[in-house]
C-alpha cells in the first residue's frame, strides 16, 4: 500500500524483484491503495503491480496474489461515489477493474476490505446498534462472490477487518447455501494490538480460517524509529505516522498506543534483538498467523523483515511480553 504514495514505480519494482529473489510468494493489494487514501492515488498500487506482471514474464505464476475490494465509502467518494453500501454489482465489477489493473486473468484470494454492515473498525471500540442501516446482506456479498469463482476470475475469498460475529456467519451461510468459505482474516495484529486474540482466534481455530496479520510492525511504531522523537517531529519525519497528520488521527497516532511499543522495543533489545526481530518474530511464531503483511518502502527495510524469519524467542523473553500486554492491554485496537 505504500507503492504509489511513498514509492516510485521504480522503487516498488525493486522491491518486489528482491522479494521473489528472496522466495516472498505472498502479495497483498486493494482498489483503495495507495495509503493514505485519496482521489489521486486510487488504484496506483494495483497500477504499479499489474506493470511489474507484464515487465517480468512468469512472475505471477510465482505468488499468489491477494487484493480486496473497498467496503462502504468512508468519506471517500471517488469509490463508488461514495456510496454506504457494497452490491453484488459492486463486486463484480470492482473485481473486472482490479483484474485489469493487475493485468491477470485471475486473483488467487479476493477479500472485503471492510464489512458492509456497521461495526467498530479500524481504531472505533463501540458496536452502536442505533447506527445500524439497511446494507446488502452476508448472503448477496457471498452470492457475488461465487459469480467471480464460477467465472474462474476469483480463487478462493477472504475477508478484513472483521469480527468474530461476522467471521461465524459468513461461514454458517456459506455452509448452509453451498456459497464460497471464507479462507482467511485479513486483520491488524502485532504486540500493540492483540484484539485477535479476545475471541476471534477461538473462531477461527474451529473453523479451520488462518489469519493474514497486517501492521505487524504497528506502523512502524514496533520498529523503534518513533522511541526517541515520538510522532511529531518537523525534522526527521522517518515514516507514514510522521508524514501524514491523517495517520496520527487513527488508532497507532495514540499516546498509549507508543508508550507501550516503546516498552516492547526495549524489551527487545535488552534480550539482544531489534525492535522489529521481536515484533515480527512474535507473529511468525503465533498459531493463527498464516502470513504477515509488511508494508516496506525499501530494499533495506525488506531484507530486514525478512531477516527475523528465524528469530527464537525464549519462554522468559514470551513472558516478559504477556506482562506487559496485561498492564497496556491493547492501546491500537
Amino acid at each position: 500500500m505504500t507503492f504509489g504514495e511513498q514509492v516510485d514505480q521504480a522503487t516498488a519494482h525493486a522491491i518486489l524483484d528482491r522479494s521473489l529473489e528472496r522466495g516472498v510468494n505472498f502479495i497483498d493489494t486493494a482498489e483503495m491503495y495507495a495509503v493514505p487514501a485519496k482521489r489521486e492515488t486510487y488504484g496506483a498500487t494495483e497500477t504499479i503491480l499489474g506493470n511489474w506482471f507484464a515487465a517480468r514474464p512468469g512472475a505471477r505464476q510465482k505468488l499468489v496474489l491477494a487484493t480486496k475490494v473497498a467496503g462502504p465509502a468512508r468519506g471517500m467518494d471517488w469509490i463508488r461515489g461514495g456510496s454506504p453500501d457494497l452490491t453484488v454489482q459492486d463486486i463484480l465489477s470492482a473485481c473486472d477493474d482490479s483484474l485489469r489493473r493487475l493485468q491477470t486473468d485471475v486473483i488467487d484470494l479476493y477479500q472485503i476490505h471492510w464489512p458492509v454492515r456497521h461495526v467498530p473498525a479500524f481504531g472505533s471500540i463501540y458496536f452502536e446498534p442505533k447506527k445500524l442501516k439497511p446494507c446488502s446482506a452476508i448472503e448477496q456479498q457471498l452470492e457475488a462472490l461465487q459469480r467471480l469463482v464460477q467465472a474462474g476470475k476469483v480463487r478462493a475469498v477472504g475477508l478484513s477487518n472483521e469480527t468474530p460475529y461476522g467471521l461465524g456467519e459468513f461461514i454458517r451461510l456459506a455452509e448452509s447455501a453451498g456459497l464460497p468459505r471464507v479462507a482467511t482474516v485479513q486483520n491488524p495484529y502485532c504486540l500493540i494490538s492483540r484484539a485477535v486474540d479476545n475471541g476471534l482466534d477461538e473462531v477461527m481455530h474451529h473453523h479451520q480460517v488462518s489469519l493474514l496479520a497486517y501492521s505487524p510492525l504497528g506502523f512502524g511504531l514496533l520498529t523503534g524509529k518513533y522511541d526517541a522523537i515520538g510522532l511529531n517531529d518537523p525534522e526527521q519525519r522517518p515514516g507514514r505516522m510522521a508524514l501524514y497528520d491523517s495517520m496520527k488521527a487513527q488508532r497507532w497516532g495514540r499516546a498509549e498506543a507508543l508508550d507501550a511499543a516503546r516498552l516492547y522495543n526495549a524489551l527487545a533489545r535488552e534480550h539482544g534483538l531489534t525492535p522489529a526481530q521481536l515484533a515480527l518474530a512474535f507473529c511468525y511464531r503465533r498459531w493463527t498467523v498464516a502470513s504477515t503483511i509488511i508494508g516496506v518502502t525499501s530494499v533495506a527495510q525488506l531484507d530486514e523483515d525478512l531477516n527475523a524469519w528465524g528469530t527464537e524467542l525464549s519462554p522468559e523473553l514470551l513472558k516478559a511480553v504477556d506482562a506487559i500486554r496485561w498492564q497496556h492491554r491493547d492501546p491500537a485496537q
